[in-house]
């Protein structure tokens, strides 16, 4: 699983990618300054809690006066490591792999799938986009060759383990895995889990008990 660095919660570590979100809609509506007490009423967070979050990196704000929302915005960014471009790879060219490939919203955030792999003879050369769907006995070659960052598993979860395998042996740095698996992979690989069905049991859950 994802792993907390430097002594950082994974609760603050969640709340980064939330806060680079409103931090860009401010910026899309024109607004240059903020303080923590406006930032809670959009965010739903204390902004004792803001605060503290930000500390947490460094001064950010000025007492009475707020934070630049472009400056933090920029900031945040790099905590998170967006100031850097990662090379991915996504296994698995089904329903969900076509639609994560043509999701323009990794491409603006520096993630760049770099081709998709499949074991379906009949998806060979086909491009989702610009991406083309390859052979899956090509994946380790093409990892090593081509210095993938991150593998994205989109297979059935009967695949994925097998997968997962091959990319650590590629030297693949981090696995964000949407099979409905937990997988087991070696410490100095980064894990990110998305079981899309989880999250709608607790969806589930949530309205049957809203009365």
């Amino acid at each position: 699983m994802l792993k907390p660095s430097s002594g950082i919660s994974m609760a603050l570590i969640r709340r980064l990618p939330k806060y680079h979100r409103y931090l860009a809609e401010l910026l899309e509506k024109g607004v240059a300054i903020i303080s923590s007490k406006e930032l809670s009423k959009v965010m739903g967070f204390t902004a004792s809690q803001i605060r503290q979050d930000f500390n947490t990196f460094g001064e950010f704000g000025q007492q009475g006066y707020g934070y630049n929302v472009e400056v933090l915005y920029r900031e945040i960014g790099r905590i998170i490591g967006l100031d850097q471009t990662y090379r991915t790879v996504i296994v698995g060219a089904g329903h969900l792999g076509q639609a994560i490939a043509n999701y323009t919203s990794l491409k603006e955030s520096k993630f760049i799938p770099q081709a998709m792999f499949d074991i379906n003879p009949r998806m060979f050369g086909i491009k989702i986009g610009d991406i083309e769907i390859k052979d899956v006995d090509e994946l380790e070659n093409f990892v090593r060759n081509h210095q993938i960052d991150i593998g994205i598993i989109c297979t059935p979860g009967s695949n994925a383990q097998e997968v997962a395998d091959r990319l650590v042996k590629a030297n693949i740095k981090g696995i964000w895995n949407f099979a409905p698996i937990d997988l087991k992979i070696p410490e100095q690989v980064v894990l990110e889990n998305v079981h899309v069905s989880e999250s709608l049991f607790a969806l589930s859950f949530l309205m049957k008990n809203n009365k």
